[in-house]
């Protein structure tokens, strides 16, 4: 097929996107089981990120390459020629590349749009209180489901049910609440937003499931271990909120962009066992010395790019011929 100058730059980039975005999401997915193996050695709040990392490591690396390598290269090297032969191979690598983009684009968007109007309809039916120990306001819903969860991605509100308010002791709705919260300050959903936009290697499949399952059990982990912040009673109270949750039956429905206190009892066992086991004290992480390491690393890979970029170009225009043909 023939194509003009502009449409097979689109379709170069969406095909070499496709192609390092697939091959690095299945070099993860055989290295799975090690991956999971070294986050599983580290700390829950720290094993969480590492996943978080690596889930989105394919998505970052392909879009770095076709804005940095692919579109310079062919703008610089390529003959602005009114129109040009494209191969078959190309056209079908960066259909697919386009179609995983969109369906991306369209699971956040649904994602947003449902969140958005689960937050228009509970504003007009929820009851305001506020928990000035926890710097926050609930919304209480009239329901006899239990439900405690943080919804929302920009300004994201934590819901209540108020059979869930008559249900527990003060020491287990605060220990509860500050779960939540710790879901809040880690900006789990919008983590999950991130996923959501992050392109699958193929459409309508995805090899990295099983990684981002560990990633948001993690994630659970990690703010159990907030809330109980090495007390041992405020960690026997969140187990405890655990089970009475767990027995009061299945909680509500919710959009995707929430983190609900027992979303499923699957992991309820691990997760009432590693809090009455010694729960780790809370830490933060050094802000100065990661911002210093991600510099670092980001000036390391300017002088790289800067003492390479000739050559680079040269070698990615090589590579879009041949994909061309």
């Amino acid at each position: 097929m023939t194509l003009p100058y502009l449409l097979r730059l689109l379709c170069l980039c969406f095909s070499f996107f496709f192609l390092l975005n697939a091959a690095c999401g299945l070099l993860l997915r055989v290295l799975s089981r090690f991956v999971l193996r070294l986050a599983g050695a580290r700390r829950a709040a720290s094993a969480a990120n590492l996943l978080l990392a690596l889930r989105l490591l394919p998505f970052a690396l392909a879009a770095l390459f076709v804005g940095v390598l692919c579109v310079p290269s062919y703008v610089r090297l390529e003959p602005a020629a009114t129109a040009e032969r494209v191969g078959f191979a190309c056209l079908l690598f960066g259909g697919l590349g386009l179609l995983t983009s969109c369906l991306a684009l369209v699971r956040a968007g649904r994602a947003l749009l449902a969140s958005a109007l689960h937050h228009r309809r509970l504003s007009r039916t929820a009851e305001k209180i506020s928990m000035r120990e926890h710097g926050c306001t609930a919304l209480v819903l009239d329901t006899a489901e239990p439900l405690l969860a943080l919804s929302g991605v920009v300004r994201p509100r934590l819901l209540v049910s108020r059979s869930l308010l008559q249900t527990l002791s003060p020491e287990e709705l605060d220990a509860a609440v500050i779960h939540e919260t710790a879901h809040r300050a880690s900006r789990d959903n919008l983590k999950r937003l991130l996923v959501l936009c992050a392109p699958e290697v193929f459409p309508f499949c995805d090899p990295l499931d099983r990684m981002e399952q560990a990633r948001w059990r993690f994630a659970e982990w990690a703010a159990d271990d907030r809330a109980a912040a090495g007390s041992s009673q405020r960690a026997v109270s969140l187990a405890s909120a655990l089970l009475r949750v767990a027995r009061l039956g299945a909680p509500p429905a919710l959009p995707y962009l929430s983190t609900s206190l027992l979303a499923s009892d699957r992991d309820l066992q691990a997760r009432v066992d590693r809090l009455l086991q010694a729960p780790p004290a809370r830490t933060s992480p050094p802000a100065g010395a990661l911002r210093l390491r991600a510099v670092s690393v980001l000036a390391a890979i300017a002088v790289v790019a800067a003492l390479l970029a000739t050559p680079a170009l040269s070698f990615v225009h090589e590579l879009q011929e041949l994909l061309l043909r």
